[in-house]
């Protein structure tokens, strides 16, 4: 049969295509004018909620961060902050050479809780019966080791028999959950509560209860930046996540990369979970992390594996969380509406980046004719 020469084409309205290299400085500045943008949508919708001003707002969301430390009085609340801006960052941190490396450890949650397991293990089995730094130390090789050995295994699958690291990681973050419930559950005498224990904690410095863990993570932020950019192993992770067949062209042992990075991010999350362990509850439960791995993906990505800029997305989203809490609860609304603020906070930077690297092309009005 002849084919019909006359049949007209539709073609769409627009189609997306991407862009050329946007020049950094450019793209920077579309990301700050997009957060700038958050904020004053933020400070209106707050307003339209609870009759306060847009400047009683943000003194709300500041006074809730900050306490009174601008007023001369206590700096509690900033260490708070700081603790906070700590651990999900060790969280970020933890996640970026798997990422880097295009595999996708959604596990970040379950490995957090196991290197948790393994500090409230040894502070409860070992309390007293060593020295307190020999404790301490114990508990931080004990909590790498966990979180490492949570780590490697769905790499050591993913190497070998190609499986899929998104579901095994996310599965995995499940069982480790049920494993702490079975341990509360037997170590709290059926109570399903561990009381906090007095062994093994993190020292204060001054009056301050976090002061370990902020440098701990202020070491490894800086650890991080010099592993990914200066070492072979970083470039080895650049390359396998670029493309493995490059990899394997110019020698790397792709499954001794991916089975090694997993191991290094498993061991970071222990350290996370170590943290809030023996740095902040002395003591372990189901909601120990309490979503923040979750988290910490999108601020690893939203970073753009940068652990620099990681580290200002970070204390960007932990002062909304705090801050608009503050407001919430002067303002007697429901808890979920910091998570709402923060969620469409987190839409509009993803929302700037696809405009960053993609445009939209619309039909001229002669191609509509046409």
């Amino acid at each position: 049969m002849a084919k019909d020469t006359n049949v007209k084409h539709h073609e769409p309205l627009f189609h997306v295509v991407k862009r050329d290299d946007m020049p950094s400085w450019q793209a920077w500045l579309v990301r700050f004018a997009t957060i700038a943008i958050s904020f004053v949508i933020i400070g209106f919708i707050s307003m339209s909620l609870t009759g306060k001003s847009f400047g009683d707002t943000y003194e709300l969301m500041i006074s809730g961060v900050f306490g009174t430390l601008f007023k001369g009085g206590s700096t509690i609340m900033l260490w708070k902050y700081l603790q906070e801006i700590a651990v999900l960052l060790c969280l970020a941190l933890a996640l970026t050479p798997a990422f880097k490396m295009k595999f996708w450890n959604c596990g970040a949650e379950g490995q957090a809780l196991m290197g948790g397991l393994a500090a409230i293990f040894c502070m409860i089995e070992f309390g007293g019966k060593l020295s307190e730094p020999v404790l301490i130390c114990v508990i931080a090789v004990s909590s790498i080791v966990a979180g490492a050995i949570w780590g490697v295994i769905p790499a050591i699958f993913k190497a070998l028999f190609n499986t899929n690291e998104t579901l095994f990681t996310l599965m995995m973050n499940y069982i480790a959950t049920q494993i702490i419930a079975y341990y509360v559950y037997i170590e709290g005498g059926g109570s399903n509560v561990i009381n906090p224990v007095s062994y093994g904690n993190f020292p204060k410095v001054g009056n301050n209860d976090y002061f370990v863990n902020i440098v701990v993570v202020a070491g490894l932020i800086v650890l991080m930046y010099v592993y990914l950019k200066y070492s072979k192993q970083g470039y080895e992770i650049s390359v396998v996540g670029e493309s493995q067949n490059t990899a394997r062209y110019i020698g790397i042992n792709v499954k001794k990369v991916i089975i090694r990075t997993m191991v290094i991010s498993g061991a970071l999350c222990g350290v996370a979970g170590m943290l809030l362990v023996a740095g902040k509850d002395h003591s372990i439960n189901t909601n120990l992390v309490g979503g923040q791995g979750f988290t910490a993906i999108l601020m690893s990505w939203l970073g753009q594996f940068s652990p620099i800029v990681m580290t200002i997305m970070t204390a960007l989203i932990v002062f909304l969380r705090i801050g608009v809490s503050k407001v919430a609860d002067a303002s007697l609304l429901n808890s979920s509406f910091s998570e709402i603020i923060v969620g469409f906070v987190i839409l509009m930077v993803v929302g700037c980046e696809f405009f960053i690297h993609y445009s939209i092309k619309f039909r001229s009005k002669k191609e509509v004719k046409a």
